[in-house]
């Protein structure tokens, strides 16, 4: 079936190039029901706050059915919404009221991995003999019993798990409840496709690929090299798991996806304007991944890639070492930037150690990510600068937290739910107890208190993403540097015969920055109060400006 919404949106092939992309993770969106867990129909009543930001699409986490181990990224059903977020109608009633804002659906597919509880994996590691017997990925042990190579599990400890029925290992690249695919096996990849075409014909707009780099494994099953520790950083694991050990070319990244993803883009280019983005998790190759994964025009449409989302501090010259690094490993693809999402420490936390002013940082921020080459993906209370939460161990969920805490307290602290309104408790989410406690500090940054204010983050988002859209060249131009250094990041955005120059101040004092060769025009719209003098753009402590060559 195609939900009658699907109709109302314009057919556009493209508009997945520089799109904003709203990230909603369901179980902290909206309760509906008092049990304390977000909803599909609480996503749809919240809507029209997405759309009063001007975003092209949403990106909706998991809501499959799940035991919920991972919180969703476990699925033991692709076909179905798990009980908790509500039923499969909710999501059809979702989509047509998203296409009615003009806004499009994309679902996150978890196709590397199942839940343990799925009923292929039941029925795999029932007999060896079991028609799905190969569905996974198995192995006899070594001789003495131990796991068949060295490869690590990203949430700790080995990859793989012993299974007594069998008398062999599964693998599991995540959790042990989290058995992964064998996606070598051309059944496999038949069913996974259908798994996407069943949501196609539903009326999603396009897909964000989990763990897109760990669909395939090394036939061979050989061992993972160490990697120097000058060659490590916490880019997909946090710098206490030992994951960062290795140099990850066997377990992933192997060369057989590229046929499994132009299989995918065949199949969504049965259907009009859909479009996918895949999320990239390598800390040494994730660019040259992205590249690959991306060129050619018949794979991926963009990639996700985690640069931004790595504690490194955010400088010019990072940000612009960055770029040129994509540009030389992708030069035919296609990015999707974001600062924040489900996984990692709020950005206006994870940078705004010894900030004097938030607000403006936040803002600043935001106006550098939305004005980079490529697309764009906002995760939910972004918008409102909510800063990282802490979390006592004892209201913790997440598994990766307690594996690790105190070290690494997981991401438990980014997932605490949505701020609707100031004057209640739970900030307006929900009637009950929500899953994860909601701070006093959030309460301050409600929707509510922001949106009649002009000053506000959430009105500088709503400012500048309109802003964005009167002006291509940010939208989908190209990009060249101009200054990167100090605290001063400037550059151009091209698209036809127009250019836009960008430059920000991203310090905490005024600064002066050079004005281009040219005539130029100052743009007005974006939200900051800097100024062109004659010979010098006068600019406030995290700030930004935009000018139009005449």
């Amino acid at each position: 079936m195609t939900t009658s919404g699907s109709t109302l949106l314009q057919p556009d092939k493209d508009w997945w190039r520089g799109a904003v992309i709203y990230q909603i993770y369901p179980r902290s969106f909206q309760d509906t029901n008092g049990d304390g867990i977000g909803d599909l129909r609480g996503i749809t009543e919240r809507l029209s706050h997405v759309a009063s930001l001007g975003v092209d699409a949403i990106w909706i986490s998991p809501f499959f059915t799940s035991p919920m181990r991972d919180f969703g990224y476990d699925v033991s059903d692709y076909q179905d919404v798990d009980p908790i977020f509500g039923v499969l109608s909710d999501f059809d009633a979702l989509i047509e009221e998203a296409h009615r804002l003009d806004i499009r659906v994309m679902i996150d597919l978890v196709l590397s991995h199942t839940s343990d509880r799925h009923p292929w994996f039941v029925e795999s590691r029932s007999r060896r003999t079991n028609p799905k017997a190969d569905w996974y990925v198995w192995a006899d042990s070594r001789p003495d019993g131990t796991p068949p190579n060295n490869w690590l599990s990203i949430f700790g400890g080995s990859a793989w798990q012993w299974d007594p029925t069998r008398l062999q290992y599964y693998m599991h690249n995540f959790l042990t409840s989290q058995p992964d695919l064998n996606l070598h096996n051309p059944e496999v990849q038949d069913a996974l496709l259908s798994v996407a075409r069943f949501w196609l014909q539903r009326g999603v707009d396009g897909f964000r690929l989990d763990t897109i780099n760990f669909y395939f494994h090394d036939k061979e099953l050989r061992d993972n090299p160490a990697l120097a520790p000058e060659r490590r950083n916490a880019q997909t694991a946090p710098a206490v798991n030992p994951y960062n050990y290795q140099e990850h070319i066997y377990d992933k990244n192997q060369p057989e996806n590229l046929e499994f993803l132009k299989r995918f883009r065949a199949l969504m280019e049965e259907f009009p304007a859909i479009a996918a983005v895949g999320e990239v998790g390598d800390s040494q190759r994730g660019l040259e991944i992205a590249g690959e994964y991306t060129s050619g025009g018949d794979k991926m449409h963009m990639c996700y890639a985690f640069e931004f989302l790595a504690p490194e501090p955010l400088t010019p010259a990072f940000v612009a070492d960055t770029q040129h690094a994509l540009e030389k490993a992708a030069p035919e693809g296609w990015v999707c930037w974001a600062f924040s999402n489900h996984d990692v420490v709020r950005h206006v936390s994870r940078w705004g150690a010894g900030v004097n002013d938030h607000e403006a940082h936040a803002k600043l921020l935001s106006s550098l990510l939305l004005s980079l080459r490529g697309s764009v993906c906002i995760y939910q209370g972004e918008e409102l600068a909510l800063p990282e939460a802490e979390i006592a161990y004892e209201d913790l969920q997440d598994p990766y937290g307690i594996q690790f805490w105190p070290d690494f307290k997981g991401r438990d602290g980014c997932r605490t739910p949505m701020v609707w309104e100031s004057n209640d408790p739970t900030g307006g989410f929900s009637a009950g107890k929500p899953w994860l406690p909601v701070p006093p500090a959030h309460l301050e940054r409600a929707v509510n208190l922001q949106a009649g204010d002009d000053a506000s983050v959430l009105a500088h988002y709503r400012r500048f993403l309109t802003f964005r859209k009167e002006h291509v060249p940010l939208v989908k131009g190209e990009i060249e540097f101009q200054v990167a250094e100090g605290a001063i990041l400037s550059f151009v955005r091209s698209h036809g015969n127009e250019k836009i120059f960008c430059t920000f101040n991203m310090s905490p004092v005024a600064r002066m920055a050079d004005i281009p060769a040219g005539t130029l025009e100052a743009l007005e719209g974006h939200g900051f109060a800097s100024l062109m003098h004659e010979d010098y753009i006068e600019l406030p402590a995290w700030s930004g400006f935009f000018a139009r060559f005449l």
